[in-house]
């Protein structure tokens, strides 16, 4: 069993098929998983998207000065990162927000000794704002905060099983791994996550499983060892 574990959320997983905003439902679903996965004595740190809101690459931010975009889809992040904790406190769970953009009146400033700090005393810390920096995505911001904090793994939820060969929603014949490396990942150019996640992961040699959220059970299942979904090695 993993006892310090990073979970990455995308924006669109908390929209739960929606085109825009938080699905309370899903979101609260998530929460009492989140409830579980800590009452079996591990440490939880999240990463939250923000494409349910906006992305900075998106096409309603094709005319727009690329950093001030990125700012907006940063801000995003902090929206689902907020009604996170409060779904995750109605667990009688305690919750921080840490942003890499200061905004004292809603969220803490991200310091890496606070956040372990939080999570050596049981707090689930939601990171938000990415990694405050344009250009760098929120899978980015997810590998850096897992090495940052000591995580053991990163676990990226997603709407598929885990890793396949080509799309599996396009291609009927695409084959799923059990097991794959970032170099292969790389070569195949499978786009799991951005390339510079899968660098920064790669040459740190910190493992990541891709899995599927919306099978309910399935964070406690990655957390305890089981083998569902595809996992990364370096």
């Amino acid at each position: 069993m993993y006892k310090r574990v990073l979970l990455k959320l995308s924006g669109e997983a908390l929209a739960a098929g929606g085109a825009f905003g938080v699905d309370a439902v899903f979101i609260n679903k998530v929460a009492e998983e989140i409830a579980e996965v800590h009452s079996m004595g591990c440490e939880l740190a999240i990463v939250v998207g923000g494409g349910n809101f906006f992305r900075g690459v998106a096409e309603q931010a094709v005319h727009m000065d690329r950093v001030s975009a990125d700012h907006m889809g940063m801000l995003s992040t902090v929206i689902n990162a907020i009604a996170l904790q409060d779904a995750i406190e109605k667990q009688n769970l305690h919750c921080r927000v840490m942003s890499a953009i200061a905004m004292h009146q809603v969220a803490e400033p991200y310091i890496r000794r606070r956040a372990i700090r939080h999570l050596e005393k049981g707090r689930v810390i939601v990171f938000a704002a990415g990694t405050g920096n344009p250009y760098f995505s929120t899978d980015t911001a997810a590998a850096l905060r897992a090495m940052e904090i000591g995580a053991d793994v990163l676990l990226k939820a997603t709407s598929v099983d885990g890793i396949y060969s080509a799309d599996p929603k396009k291609d009927p014949t695409a084959t799923r791994y059990e097991e794959i490396t970032y170099m292969d990942i790389i070569k195949q150019n499978l786009l799991v996550m951005d390339t510079t996640a899968v660098s920064l992961c790669k040459d740190n040699k910190l493992p990541m499983c891709i899995f599927n959220m919306k099978e309910r059970g399935n964070i406690s299942r990655v957390i305890r060892g089981d083998k569902i979904g595809t996992l990364v090695k370096a």
